[in-house]
C-alpha cells in the first residue's frame, strides 16, 4: 500500500469500517431536539425531514425518528433526564446501535448520552462528516474530509464503548470506536501531527489551483452554488453535457467539477459545480473545503440554485448566503443570478410574481431565472442572463484590424466577444468587440491607435 492509499484508508477507515463490519445493518434512532426559544429559519417539520435525508444518505437502518421538546438545554446530556430515560428504554426495546442527534453536542454530552442510553451517539456535525467521508472521491476531497474529521475528533478522545473497539477499522480515527484510556495522549499527538501534515498538503493544492486559475484567466468563470439537493449537478450536466453524479441524495457530489460552456453568442465560460451547502454546515468542514470553494471566490458570476418546489427554499437560500458571506463573497462585487430549479414540480396555480418577491427578498440579486433541469425549460434564458451579467462588467469597442494582422484577429477570437464584423475593405476589417475587465489592459496595449470608438 503506497502513501496515497494510506491517506485514503485513514480518511475512510473509522465509522464506515464499523458500519461495514456489522453483521446487520446499523439500527439507528433519530432524535430532533425542538429547543424552546431557539430561533431557526427552518420549521421543525423541515428540520426533521432534512435530518432523515442526511441519515438516509449513508447505509443505515432507520428504526425511528422522533422530535423531542426541550425546554432548556442541559449541560450534561442536552435533552434532560426524562428524555434520556425514555431513549434508554427505546434503545433496549428496539435493539438500537446508534442514536443520531440533530444538534451540536459537546464531548461530555455525547459521552453521557452514550453511557445513559446504551447506544453509540453521533451529533449533526459527526453525521455530516460521515457522509462527506463516504462521498469524497478525489485525492483532494479525501484530504479535506480527513482534515475535518481530525479537527472534530481532536477534543473528543474519551474512553467510551470499549466493547466496540474490536470492530474498528485498521485505519483512521473512527467516531464509533473510542480509544483506550492509555492511548488518549498518544492518539492526540498523532492526530495533531497528522493535521499539520494535511494542512501542508492542502496548502500545496491551493497553490497549484491558483496557478491553474492564472493560466485560464482569459476565460470568465461562473460558479454554481446552492443548498444540497437543489439540483446544481443536474443543471451542470444539462448545460455542459457532463456526467457528474446527480441523484436525489443529500451531498450527492463533493468535488468541484469544471467544464467549458459556450453561450448563445459564441462566448465561452468555465462553469464550475461546487459542493452543496446545508444548515449548520460544520465550521471545520467549511475550513477544510476552503481551497475547493475558492472557485466561488474567484467567479465572475455566481449562480445560486434554489429548489423552489421545496417549501423550505427561502430558509435554505438564507443558509447559502450565510456560507457565502463566511467565505468572503460580496454581492457588491460579484453578481448573483438566482436560478429557481424544479419549476416543473410547481402547481400551475402558483403566482410567479409572488415567487419573484420571495427570491429577491434573500439579498441583492442581479437576475432571477426559473428553470427545470429535468425538462430543460428556462436554460436558454439562463445562458442569456449569464451573457448579460458578464456584459455589465465589460466595455464595447469598435476596432480596425489590417488584413496582415492575422494574429490580432486570432487574439480577438480567443480573448474577446465579437459582437459584429464590418464588411472588409482594402485596409482591413472593423470589429465590434466586448472586452472583459481582466483583458482591458492587454487589449489597449495590443490595439493602441486602432480603436475607432468605445461605449464610454
Amino acid at each position: 500500500m503506497d502513501e496515497h492509499d494510506d491517506d485514503e484508508a485513514a480518511a475512510r477507515g473509522g465509522p464506515k469500517a464499523f458500519i461495514d463490519q456489522q453483521q446487520h445493518a446499523t439500527r439507528v434512532g433519530l432524535v430532533v431536539p425542538d429547543v424552546r426559544g431557539n430561533f431557526s429559519q427552518h420549521g421543525i417539520d423541515a428540520r426533521k425531514a432534512e435530518f432523515e435525508g442526511l441519515a438516509g444518505a449513508i447505509r443505515l437502518d432507520i428504526v425511528f425518528s422522533e422530535v423531542i421538546k426541550v425546554r432548556e438545554v442541559k449541560p450534561s446530556t442536552f435533552i434532560g433526564g426524562g428524555h434520556t430515560g425514555s431513549l434508554k428504554a427505546r434503545v433496549k426495546a428496539e435493539d438500537i446501535d446508534l442514536l443520531l442527534v440533530d444538534a451540536s453536542l459537546t464531548a461530555i454530552q455525547q459521552r453521557n448520552l452514550e453511557q445513559e442510553t446504551g447506544a453509540k451517539v453521533l451529533d449533526r456535525t459527526a453525521l455530516i462528516l460521515e457522509i462527506f467521508g463516504e462521498r469524497a472521491a478525489t485525492r483532494e476531497g479525501v484530504l479535506q474530509v480527513e482534515l475535518a474529521h481530525l479537527n472534530y475528533q481532536k477534543g473528543r478522545l474519551v474512553r467510551s464503548w470499549t466493547h466496540l473497539e474490536r470492530q474498528r477499522g485498521s485505519g483512521g480515527y473512527g467516531f464509533m470506536g473510542g480509544p483506550g484510556e492509555t492511548q488518549i495522549e498518544s492518539d492526540r499527538r498523532q492526530i495533531t501531527d497528522r493535521i499539520v501534515l494535511l494542512e501542508d498538503r492542502l496548502e500545496k493544492v491551493k497553490k497549484t489551483r491558483a496557478q491553474q486559475r492564472a493560466k485560464g484567466s482569459d476565460t470568465p468563470t461562473v460558479a454554481l452554488v446552492g443548498y444540497t439537493n437543489a439540483g446544481k449537478s443536474s443543471i451542470f450536466n444539462t448545460l455542459t453535457g457532463a456526467e457528474v453524479f446527480a441523484e436525489d441524495l443529500l451531498f450527492a457530489t463533493l468535488d468541484t467539477t469544471v467544464r467549458k460552456l459556450e453561450l448563445p453568442h459564441g462566448r465561452q465560460i468555465m462553469l464550475s459545480d461546487t459542493v452543496g451547502f446545508v444548515a449548520d454546515l460544520p465550521t471545520d468542514l467549511v475550513a477544510a473545503f476552503r481551497a475547493t470553494l475558492e472557485e466561488v471566490l474567484d467567479a465572475d458570476i455566481i449562480l445560486h440554485v434554489r429548489d423552489v418546489a421545496n417549501e423550505d427554499h427561502l430558509a435554505q437560500a438564507l443558509d447559502v448566503l450565510k456560507v457565502l458571506g463566511d467565505l468572503g463573497v460580496s454581492t457588491d462585487t460579484t453578481p448573483i443570478i438566482e436560478v429557481w430549479n424544479k419549476i416543473d414540480l410547481l402547481p400551475a396555480t402558483d403566482d410567479p410574481d409572488g415567487l419573484l418577491n420571495t427570491a429577491k427578498s434573500t439579498g441583492k440579486v442581479s437576475a432571477v431565472v426559473p428553470v427545470s433541469a429535468k425538462t430543460g425549460q428556462g436554460l436558454d434564458q439562463l445562458k442569456l442572463a449569464i451573457e448579460a451579467g458578464l456584459a455589465e462588467k465589460s466595455r464595447t469597442y469598435h476596432v480596425h484590424v489590417p488584413h496582415s494582422a492575422g494574429a490580432d484577429i486570432g487574439w480577438l477570437h480567443s480573448h474577446a466577444e465579437i459582437i459584429s464584423r464590418d464588411e472588409p475593405n482594402e485596409k482591413g476589417s472593423g470589429f465590434v468587440v466586448r472586452i472583459e475587465p481582466r483583458q482591458k489592459t492587454a487589449f489597449l496595449e495590443r490595439f493602441n491607435g486602432r480603436i475607432e470608438s468605445s461605449d464610454s
